[in-house]
């Protein structure tokens, strides 16, 4: 791979291809795969993570926000786009771009189906969801009628599937509560299909859902954190392969004298002798202040090297006192082997926020 000589994101589709395939091979050879690709795909780059993917024969994309459905188009996606959580004053630009909204609610559900009728579409694809445990967003199972009943009134649209979410599938400690979930999204679906008189598809499970409850892929599964390279634990991790790798450069080396305070409001205060490296990333790129003073670290040279101080809007300083190394030289902040997991772990957090909140000033390098 190439040295950084600058802060860059390297994105490297081999190991996207990689994911891919190995969740592909859990699936019967009829199940759907629908690939998740909000939030810039995870931080990384929707419109070529997507694309990537859509060469791949993936049968589905999903967004949470209509602005980024509509990104995709403009960027080639012709494959179906699900909009999980799509605002009313966006259902005309559903249309306009032939995105499929979940509707989880009556409000958007009636919203939907008039701004439909007055387009003139007819049997116009829609996704109902329904809250099975996470309370979050859906339809409950007391509503079936009244949505079904709302539905066979019209023919502006017509349901394309209906789907739950899992709410702790990584956690078999909780493998009750899930199977209680499936049981009950199984119950309602078998419900609703005979209420509507034709039978959507049905998909309720995300990465770890894929991975450990093979009996409820049903029609089509759900995949976003294992496709950028991370389960939701050790045993998944392994058979995963991180895509993203953040790199920056040593853009100065200090050497800080016993007593010296080192960045703003003199977080740090050094009792020795120290040399440190200031880095060209900060806050503004995703590094939030929560890894400064000790918590967080990157690699330099195959040493970690402590983030000292606190976190700056554009510029670290770590700590690289017995670390042979120069200005200029490249520094891995996450990557394949101190991955995203490992480096949010240091602050309590996960490796979802730490993915999704690199910025989109950050150069992308995409690796084919």
């Amino acid at each position: 791979m190439p040295k950084a000589q600058e802060t860059v994101l390297e994105i490297d589709l081999k190991a996207l291809k990689h994911n891919f395939e190995f969740l592909k091979s859990k699936l019967q050879k009829n199940t759907k795969f629908l690939a998740v690709v909000k939030a810039f795909a995870y931080g990384s780059d929707a419109a070529q993570i997507a694309s990537y993917l859509q060469n791949l024969d993936v049968d589905y994309f999903a967004v949470a926000y209509v602005s980024e459905g509509i990104e995709l188009r403009h960027s080639g996606i012709t494959k179906p786009i699900l909009v999980l959580h799509p605002q009313e004053i966006n259902f005309k630009e559903i249309i306009d771009h032939c995105l499929e909204p979940s509707l989880y609610n009556a409000k958007v559900l009636n919203k939907f189906i008039k701004i439909a009728a007055a387009e003139k579409q007819t049997n116009y694809p829609v996704h109902i969801k329904f809250n099975t445990g996470l309370n979050r967003l859906g339809f409950g199972k007391n509503d079936v009628d009244g949505v079904s009943y709302k539905l066979k009134e019209t023919n502006a649209v017509k349901v394309k599937s209906i789907f739950s979410h899992l709410a702790a599938s990584e956690d078999l400690d909780e493998k009750i509560f899930t199977q209680n979930q499936i049981e009950s999204f199984k119950k309602i679906a078998d419900i609703f299909t005979k209420a509507i008189g034709y039978k959507p598809m049905l998909h309720i499970c995300n990465t770890s859902g894929i991975l450990n409850y093979p009996d409820a892929h049903f029609d089509m599964v759900r995949s976003g954190i294992g496709l950028y390279g991370f389960g939701n634990s050790e045993k998944e991790n392994k058979n995963f392969k991180p895509i993203a790798t953040l790199k920056t450069i040593i853009s100065q080396i200090h050497h800080i004298e016993k007593g010296e305070s080192i960045g703003y409001n003199r977080a740090y205060k050094s009792d020795a002798f120290l040399k440190t490296a200031t880095l060209p990333i900060g806050h503004a790129d995703g590094i939030g202040r929560q890894y400064g003073n000790g918590k967080g670290f990157v690699t330099i040279n195959g040493q970690k090297a402590p983030i000292i101080g606190n976190v700056c809007m554009d510029m670290i300083m770590v700590n690289i006192t017995n670390i042979d190394c120069k200005e200029g030289d490249e520094v891995i902040v996450f990557g394949k082997n101190t991955t995203a997991n490992t480096f949010a772990a240091t602050a309590n957090t996960i490796s979802y926020e730490i993915i999704t909140a690199i910025s989109q000033r950050v150069k992308r390098l995409i690796l084919k």
